[in-house]
């Protein structure tokens, strides 16, 4: 069974976000545990988050949550650092009360032109919150769609060389492949024999499945619906092949009364018919 669902809001909390999901017939669902432009700690509604980890339980549903867009796991400033460790430890609290599988995470923006600075605060980073960190829920880095972070090689790379490998997985996004010239829509079976020869695919707990409204190559991150962008046709053969693995699919894809969410979704499962 393809599981496929979309991005929730939170504004009646935790458990009408996956009531919401169910409503409209998602096995998944995707949100963000607080202010998607704050890095400031919330308390946990531990109630509210019970009866959704319930809810999801009861009828199946996976949830995963995303961390706020100010997150950099490559700050350099020392304030900001401490501000996302907080933020990040927050977040994973969260969707442990939710029973969600992790907290999605961008990669990080390096301040300087050195990749390998970058490369050691994400490090740091990374096992500062995980020497912390006790819960199963995972901190999943997603790849980018620029020229820092995009392929398996480095997202594999800090996984391995991190202190808890145990506590790190990967979402997987389609448009940022696309527009990072990792996928150009032509060489998914060379990719994918590549993500399996270097473990990335083991890892990886989520997809966002989106459609690209740039070439591949322009390291534009802007997202289409399924089949409406510059990938159109060619998402079939990786939505086919990632099903397969067992993954959700999180549609991170404009609304619109053109593209209903039911339109959408039974787009994406006939690709697997």
């Amino acid at each position: 069974m393809i599981r496929v669902g979309f991005h929730a809001s939170i504004r009646q909390g935790y458990e009408a976000a996956a009531r919401s999901a169910a409503r409209l017939g998602c096995s998944v669902f995707q949100y963000f545990p607080k202010n998607p432009r704050s890095l400031s700690p919330k308390a946990i509604d531990d109630e509210d988050a019970r009866r959704c980890k319930a809810f999801c339980r009861d009828k199946g549903i996976v949830s995963v949550a995303h961390a706020p867009y100010p997150v950099n796991l490559a700050a350099g400033d020392a304030r900001l650092a401490e501000a996302v460790r907080r933020c990040l430890l927050n977040d994973l609290a969260i969707a442990e009360a939710n029973g969600s599988v992790g907290v999605v995470v961008h990669f990080g923006r390096p301040a300087d032109p050195d990749p390998l600075a970058g490369y050691r605060r994400i490090l740091r980073m990374l096992n500062g919150i995980l020497d912390e960190w006790r819960g199963g829920a995972l901190l999943l880095l997603e790849n980018q769609a620029g020229r820092f972070g995009s392929t398996f090689e480095e997202l594999v790379a800090i996984r391995r060389l991190s202190d808890h490998p145990e506590k790190i997985g990967f979402c997987f996004d389609t448009c940022h492949a696309f527009a990072s010239g990792l996928w150009n829509g032509r060489n998914w079976a060379e990719l994918e024999a590549r993500g399996r020869e270097l473990g990335f695919f083991a890892h990886v707990k989520v997809v966002h499945l989106n459609d690209s409204r740039h070439p591949s190559g322009s390291r534009r991150d802007a997202h289409a619906n399924i089949g409406c962008g510059r990938i159109g046709g060619a998402m079939a053969e990786p939505v086919r092949a990632l099903a397969g693995f067992g993954l959700p699919f999180v549609l991170e894809t404009p609304a619109s009364a053109e593209m209903p969410l039911a339109v959408e979704m039974e787009r994406v499962k006939e690709f697997c018919r």
